[in-house]
């Protein structure tokens, strides 16, 4: 899937010498939390979320540092600050020069740059202008759309056994366990030294399709005394 299956387009923007108020009320009435901040000539120049809004003197929540912190922040952080916090216009509030994606790019990509950047939303751009956003919202609309389309059970409890033994065998962190299948029931026996690898060989078990249900009998082995725990 590419970003142009999931992202939303026509895409509501603010004009960067709107006034803040308006974000305010295009976000709530539209309900969203984020809007793509475009010039003049509708190129993309920043973008303005909730989160900007959060420290405003209107609120009485604007940052209030001790004097020996704001010493060491210097002038320049404190002006950012104020004009962050004070700031009637757009401009004024917004993170300028934000990422960007083009529509052509993998999911894959979206989600490396929003972990990577710690971004929540990212606006599609064709020439510099914008025409979508993908946000982790639409990413939970495509989970959503593709997880009943599951593949046909396999045939016979060999068919299952074989198919779990393939999905654990190609996961680098898993330990090598014996699976046994009766009536679509898998039961899981070997070693873990870490109790996550349990749930991860649960797990693997679980998205094989055929299987109604997972019985561990795996033991851990706590690896600096060797003691076993069932």
């Amino acid at each position: 899937m590419r970003v142009k299956d999931v992202m939303t387009p026509k895409v509501i923007c603010i004009g960067v010498d709107e006034a803040i108020v308006n974000a305010a009320r295009l976000m709530l009435n539209h309900q969203i939390s984020g809007l793509p901040v475009v010039d003049k000539e509708d190129k993309l120049v920043g973008i303005v979320t909730e989160g900007d809004f959060l420290r405003r003197g209107e609120l009485g929540t604007h940052r209030r540092r001790r004097k020996w912190l704001e010493f060491i922040l210097g002038p320049g952080k404190l002006a950012q600050e104020y004009v962050q916090q004070s700031g009637r216009k757009i401009a004024d509030v917004m993170t300028p020069d934000p990422w960007t994606i083009d529509e052509d790019e993998s999911l894959e990509t979206v989600v490396d740059m929003m972990e990577r950047h710690r971004i929540k939303r990212i606006p599609v751009t064709r020439g510099g202008r914008v025409v979508g956003i993908i946000s982790r919202a639409n990413l939970m609309h495509a989970l959503a759309s593709i997880a009943p389309d599951v593949g046909p059970p396999a045939s016979g409890d060999s068919a299952i056994r074989d198919s779990i033994m393939a999905t654990i065998a190609k996961q680098n962190w898993a330990p090598r366990v014996n699976v046994i299948v009766k009536d679509g029931v898998a039961e899981l026996y070997g070693v873990v030294t870490d109790d996550r690898e349990r749930q991860g060989l649960v797990v693997a078990a679980e998205t094989v399709p055929g299987v109604k249900r997972v019985v561990d009998h795996l033991v851990f082995v706590e690896p600096i005394s060797g003691m076993a725990f069932e």
